[in-house]
């Protein structure tokens, strides 16, 4: 499997060879576009000189990594809050993984095990977990039994709700769509 977010092909070569790129990716998409997100975890490589390993960032100096995470442009809006939520993310990696971030879903027993293991991260609750688990399956090949399930609707063949449905720039735009009528329908009820 390939990605092909809309961003540039370094950052989508990354996402596919780096399971801990593609972790992080996941850590800062939220409050910022995707292909932000997405393409953050090549920048971070591109300021250190190299692509970071889980066991370099949970050991990392917090201020450090801040600085790098703050540098123009930015990571993430929140550059503080997101380099800190990197380094819980990457500690827990090392701790329960020995800091092989793949063993997150290569050990995964099935669908609901992963989510599981994903939803104890720091920062993922239900939705991004489930989003992560259809991410997995549907662009990454990591389909233990019962993954779609697992994923609630962002697991479903054919929809188009999240980074997981994004292969091209016709799914991009249906991805946007779901996602500005979500919002326009929590307005109408708010």
């Amino acid at each position: 499997m390939t990605f092909s977010l809309p961003i540039a092909p370094e950052a989508n070569a990354l996402l596919d060879r780096d399971p801990l790129a593609l972790l992080v990716g996941m850590v800062l998409d939220q409050q910022i576009p995707l292909e932000k997100a997405f393409s953050s975890p090549y920048v971070l490589a591109q300021r250190l000189g190299h692509e970071p390993t889980a066991l370099e960032l949970a050991e990392f100096d917090p201020d450090e990594l801040l600085k790098i995470f703050a540098t123009p442009p930015a990571l993430h809006r929140f550059p503080k809050a997101m380099a800190a939520r990197t380094q819980e993310v990457c500690r827990q990696i090392v701790a329960r993984y020995d800091g092989d971030t793949a063993r997150l879903w290569s050990e995964a027993a099935d669908g609901r095990d992963l989510f599981k293991r994903v939803a104890e991260l720091p920062g993922f609750g239900r939705q991004k977990a489930q989003i992560f688990v259809a991410l997995l399956g549907k662009q990454y090949g990591v389909r233990p039994e019962g993954w779609r399930a697992a994923a609630g609707a962002y697991g479903d063949e054919g929809s188009h709700m999240s980074v997981a449905d994004i292969v091209d720039e016709a799914s991009l735009t249906k991805v946007r769509d779901y996602k500005k009528s979500v919002k326009a329908a929590a307005k109408s009820v708010g």
